[in-house]
């Protein structure tokens, strides 16, 4: 199935633009989807998951079609 992922800020440079469309088998969580994409470090970093415009955790269940927004923090001075 396939899932849209888009990434902002510092973590759309490391994945090479902000909007990606990924394929993921069935039943697969967003932990699973950051990990095949190589951006579950930053889950220790404070990121921030958002699915179809709600916040949700690594734990939930994507289906097709679903839009996860990868939201890095925010640093400041």
């Amino acid at each position: 199935m396939q899932v849209k992922v888009l990434a902002f800020g510092p973590l759309a440079e490391e994945m090479g633009g902000r909007e990606h469309i990924v394929e993921v088998p069935p039943s697969t969580s967003i932990r699973f989807l950051l990990e095949e994409i190589g951006v579950d470090g930053w889950i220790s970093q404070g990121l921030v998951i958002s699915m179809n415009g709600e916040k949700v955790d690594g734990d939930e269940p994507l289906s097709e079609g679903d839009e996860i927004a990868l939201l890095p923090p925010v640093s400041g001075g």
